[in-house]
């Protein structure tokens, strides 16, 4: 039993009755150990004041109750790769890690269902699967890293939600600590249809409800049969108005990405995909599914794409031409790296008929504000992610003039009837910006619902909503 000690704890004090609570091998708390766990993939930063490894449920519960009982903030954090300060420790307190819990506990067949501790790798449950004819669909390019818990934190998404849906479409049970340590289950492997939709309360909501601690996940049958198809455009206007002519046609691939000239080179030079390097814009576009049939919609989709322009077309013939396609896109954020030792990506959501518009409106801005910007994004569904370069070895004015370019996009999405982000998160990264989708009446009413099941505040604080202390400086007056 942990030693009382005053509420609010923090550093060494906090440290020695974590481990004393959970152990010695459970508990970070070195300045060296904490390094690693100020960042996650953003660029915000912020240290912990202890790290807990959990192994099961058990400790995580007690953990929880620790915290609540002694008013210390806790952060559940995956593997780190979330894009938008969601796993940062803002207000200190105890990162938990889920390094230790990443056991896949479920395959059931039957029910096309698998039960998953959080630390799960999203690739590995798929790997798992596919000896059943079976995978997990939301596949985030960093899938070869993210965690489940983190891809239901961030409701992520991914090439192939297009047709398949989100993070959200694909969890069906979950159990849950709340702040309290309180245990709870919400769902299970049906697909429940009436009552208040808890599970999705829970996916997406970053954390700031509670802590996911097992997933309940449908599983899908592995296509028959897939066409992947990259096409090369003199401009990006071609290539985004091809995007609305192939839906328009009542055609919805499973995946639809998008890549300027800018970010193919950089990938081109990292992965060697094959990509053109003369094009201004480039689409890679995959239709699976029945055999039958496949080919027939593929010829639909090349008539478009030549019908706007399209001065390469070329489909995939082999297992691995498609996997050397997809492996570029899915390398692209790392392939930044060859252009700038920094980067800052967006994710607002925009609809399709608005992709040249807004497309024109980022070059600008980056233009007006002494930024090169790569853009490679989700396509099909609107789903940018403009990645906008800087130095900090020149100055800390480098990474605001990245932001300022970002508070412009992403207003300019927001306009065009789109959202904030469509899978990255809000965090503590756009929550100063949420005034610009949602009025005081919307904040009030989602504020109620945290409040409901963290009624102390210590779930994840800082992130979602805007923070008096770093919102105040932002004007939603002066940018409109």
């Amino acid at each position: 039993m942990a030693t009382a000690v005053r509420a609010g704890m923090r550093g060494t004090a906090l440290v020695r009755a974590l481990q004393e609570l959970l152990g010695a091998k459970k508990v970070l708390g070195t300045p060296e150990e904490l390094l690693i766990y100020e960042y996650d993939g953003a660029v915000d930063t912020a240290t912990p004041d202890a790290v807990a490894l959990p192994e099961s449920t058990a400790d995580v519960s007690a953990l929880a109750r620790f915290c609540y009982e002694h008013a210390v903030p806790i952060v559940p954090r995956g593997a780190g790769t979330g894009l938008s300060g969601g796993a940062i420790p803002v207000e200190g307190g105890v990162v938990v890690s889920f390094a230790r819990m990443a056991r896949i506990l479920e395959i059931d067949v039957p029910n096309l269902r698998a039960v998953v501790q959080p630390g799960v790798i999203n690739l590995h449950l798929s790997t798992a699967t596919a000896p059943h004819g079976l995978y997990f669909v939301p596949d985030p390019s960093s899938q070869k890293a993210c965690t489940l818990g983190g891809n239901v934190a961030e409701n992520s998404g991914g090439p192939h939600t297009l047709a398949y849906g989100v993070t959200t479409n694909h969890v069906t049970g979950l159990e849950l600590v709340l702040s309290d340590g309180t245990v709870v289950r919400l769902g299970g492997k049906a697909v429940e249809s009436e009552g208040y939709d808890l599970v999705g309360t829970f996916v997406g909501s970053e954390g700031t409800l509670g802590i996911v601690t097992e997933i309940t996940v449908k599983l899908t049958p592995l296509p028959e049969d897939k066409r992947t198809l990259i096409a090369a455009f003199p401009t990006m206007d071609e290539a985004s108005e091809t995007v609305s002519s192939i839906i328009a046609a009542g055609i919805v691939p499973s995946a639809i990405e998008m890549m300027d000239q800018l970010a193919t080179q950089a990938v081109e030079a990292s992965v060697s995909a094959g990509y053109p390097l003369d094009a201004g814009g480039i689409l890679l576009v995959e239709i699976d599914g029945a055999r039958d049939g496949l080919d027939d919609v593929r010829e639909k989709i090349e008539a478009i794409c030549r019908a706007h322009d399209a001065s390469t077309i070329r489909v995939a013939a082999t297992a691995l031409e498609r996997e050397r396609l997809w492996a570029g896109r899915k390398g692209a954020f790392a392939a930044m790296g060859r252009l700038s030792p920094d980067y800052y990506v967006q994710d607002g959501v925009i609809p399709r008929t608005r992709l040249p518009e807004i497309l024109r409106l980022v070059k600008e801005s980056g233009e007006r504000h002494g930024v090169r910007i790569a853009n490679v994004f989700h396509a099909g569904d609107g789903n940018i992610h403009p990645l906008i370069m800087f130095d900090l070895r020149n100055g800390p004015d480098e990474l605001e003039r990245a932001k300022e370019t970002s508070i412009e996009i992403l207003t300019a999405c927001v306009e065009a009837g789109g959202s904030l982000t469509g899978e990255h998160g809000v965090g503590m990264e756009k929550n100063c910006y949420m005034p610009l989708q949602f009025a005081p009446a919307d904040l009030a009413a989602m504020r109620r619902v945290k409040d409901a099941f963290d009624p102390a505040g210590l779930a994840n604080p800082g992130k979602v909503f805007p923070t008096p202390g770093r919102c105040r400086e932002f004007s939603l007056a002066a940018r409109r």
